[in-house]
Order: C-alpha cells, then structure tokens, then sequence
C-alpha cells in the first residue's frame, strides 16, 4: 500500500455486532439446533465460550472456535450436539442479517472521503461473504488469521497500523463490543465510537456513543474534521 497521504483519513470497522447482526444469526442457530431450550441462556452460555477458546487457541480458524465454543456450550448447559451440527454457525454466518442502516452509513462515509478499513475476529472466506452482502469494498482488511489473535488483543490494530501506514491522529475506530473493540482501542490511543446497540453501560474511554451507525457519518466527521 503506499504511503498515506498526511489529510488521509481512515474509520475502521469491526463487523459482527456493529455491521452485522451476529446476536440474530447465532440465536437463530442455537433455535434451530435446540427449539426447547431458552435461547437467550443459550446465547449467554455462548458468548462465555467463545472468547475462552480464543484465549486459549489464538491461530485457530474462526470457523473452527465457533465448532468448539458450541459444543463447550452445549456441554455445559447438558445439551446433545449432533456432531454433523458442529460446524452449525460457521455455515449460518454468510447468512447473518446486516444492520438496515449500515450499508447507507457506509456508502456515506466513503463519499465523505474516509477510507474504510474492517478488524474482524472472524476467517477471509466468511468476512468477504459478509462484506458482499452489505455492499461496500473496504480498502482494508484484517481477520485473525493475519492478527495472529483474536481481539481483544491488540493485533489487528497492530497489522492495520502497519499495512495502512496512517497515524493514530488520522484514526477512529468504530465497535460495538465493551471487550473486544472499545477497551482495547483505547488502550492504544485510538479513538472510539461505542455502537451502543444493546444499551450497555460502561466506563471505557470513547470519542462518541451512538446506538447505531445512522448518525455517524456526522460524528467522524466530527471527531476528526477533513482538512
């Protein structure tokens, strides 16, 4: 890539839970595997999974953390899981529904001369079939595999730094997880847009607090105004 122009300006993007809704798409999941169980329990279960085999298996594939951080799941909440069904989610996530406002949001951003990049714990193959579904080319692109971890640690935003050659200055990030995406950012020095969609609360440092992306357009524009 070459050298960043000074003016550059670069919002990027974490894309399950702030572009797509991945709270939809694995409780749709989870439904189908076991109709009778509360899936709201279920969902809980899962996301204390999920980061746990992260943390513990930082280079395996997304498509294999979501294998075992259900059948974690399952055994812990005494579910049966057809071994045929391990692979459930991966298989969904292509399907997961993007956020209404998002593709408009983000069409608006690219006219406002931002580049656009996405930080994703999540494999190529499933992030670019989520990105077609959206709609927009991001110029910029960093999954786990290149991390070489899953956020929260600060990998992606290492590689992005390096690949894209911008300053932090130069720099928002966009999230909508407290633990994966506002914490560590602001750990590093970046500013942060907090897309609130579950109306959480917490104390992370962040730039700006939306509850979701229709505004935000605005609000980069306002955190880092073009030159």
């Amino acid at each position: 890539m070459p050298s960043p122009s000074p003016m550059e300006r670069w919002a990027t993007f974490d894309c399950y839970g702030t572009l797509v809704d991945w709270e939809s798409g694995i409780a749709g999941t989870l439904g189908r595997l076991w109709p009778a169980a509360d899936r709201e329990r279920l969902l809980r279960a899962y996301h204390r999974a999920e980061p746990l085999v992260q943390e513990a298996e930082p280079t395996t594939p997304y498509r294999e953390v979501t294998a075992r951080a259900l059948e974690a799941m399952a055994a812990a909440e005494g579910l049966t899981l057809d071994g045929k069904e391990r692979d459930a989610l991966a298989r969904s996530l292509p399907g997961w529904p993007v956020f209404p406002e998002v593709p408009g949001a983000l069409h608006d951003i690219r006219s406002r001369r931002w580049r656009v990049g996405i930080l994703s714990n999540t494999d190529p193959d499933l992030l670019e079939a989520s990105m077609a579904a959206i709609g927009v080319e991001p110029d910029l692109v960093v999954t786990a595999r290149e991390a070489g971890s899953y956020k929260p640690a600060p990998g992606h935003w290492l590689v992005f730094r390096e690949r894209s050659g911008v300053e932090r200055d130069r720099h928002v990030h966009v999230g909508a997880s407290l633990f994966h995406d506002v914490a560590p950012a602001a750990e590093l020095g970046i500013p942060v847009v907090w897309i609130n969609r579950l109306r959480e609360s917490g104390e992370v440092p962040r730039a700006a607090e939306l509850p979701d992306l229709s505004e935000l357009p605005g609000v980069l524009d306002a955190i880092l105004p073009a030159s």
